[in-house]
């Protein structure tokens, strides 16, 4: 019996990762796990998150028998990944951070990150600068609260309301690039281009499909035959 994939966030935005492994991995099974009961998550403290991050990984491996855990939430990611490697240890685990190092390798001078209020304040994102950023780049860190659950809700004018604002605050800044630091931002990006028609819109969906790859190959788990399914589960529902 093939072992899954396990894929969780905190409601619809990870399906922007699901989306590019899907692509990249066609012969795998994969559970989707869409935290719906407890989002937002990038307003919780860290010790509230753990515990809900926890309680998930502790199901998907459990129960639902993956191979391979990818958090495709770079609150999650930023916030628990640590622990989790450490508490679980004989579990892989992949996950998303704001692509900082893309907009840096691709010489942008002025990057925008965009990114939930505990993301933008997390260890992580300090070190993905300070490991990132050359002398003559400027990044600027925006944290955007209400923004994941207005998109996840699809609250239009909350969603137009916060873009403005983003927009008002960064006007004086020469933006070419903007880091879309969340998984649920991807599903907008039609309407940011609006407000920033020039800048390069940046995620890291697809590295991290590519690493979910390279982790199954390097363990021997891809599977060799197709056997391709989707489950989906919302946490309301449990």
């Amino acid at each position: 019996m093939n072992k899954k994939i396990g894929v969780l966030d905190s409601g619809i935005g990870g399906t922007t990762v699901l989306d590019k492994m899907v692509e990249l991995l066609p012969n795998e099974e994969y559970i989707y796990y869409a935290d719906t009961k407890n989002n937002p998550y990038g307003e919780k403290s860290e010790e509230e998150l753990y515990k809900i991050v926890r309680n998930i990984v502790t199901f998907l491996i459990d129960k639902k028998n993956c191979k391979i855990i990818v958090l495709a939430c770079n609150t999650a990611t930023t916030k628990c990944m640590k622990k989790l490697r450490k508490e679980f240890p004989e579990m892989l685990f992949v996950g998303t951070v704001p692509a900082v190092k893309v907009a840096c390798d691709n010489h942008y001078k002025h990057t925008l990150v965009l990114a939930t209020p505990a993301t933008i304040d997390s260890e992580r994102m300090t070190e993905l600068v300070q490991d990132n950023k050359k002398e003559n780049q400027e990044i600027n860190l925006y944290p955007c609260p209400g923004l994941a659950d207005a998109i996840e809700k699809q609250e239009e004018d909350k969603i137009t309301q916060i873009l403005e604002k983003i927009k008002r605050k960064t006007k004086a800044k020469k933006i070419d690039s903007i880091v879309l630091g969340c998984t649920h931002y991807p599903l907008i990006k039609d309407k940011i281009k609006k407000y920033f028609p020039k800048a390069a819109l940046l995620d890291g969906s697809s590295g991290v499909a590519k690493e979910v790859k390279r982790q199954l190959e390097n363990h021997n788990l891809l599977n060799q035959t197709n056997t391709f399914n989707i489950e989906y589960i919302d946490s309301k529902g449990i």
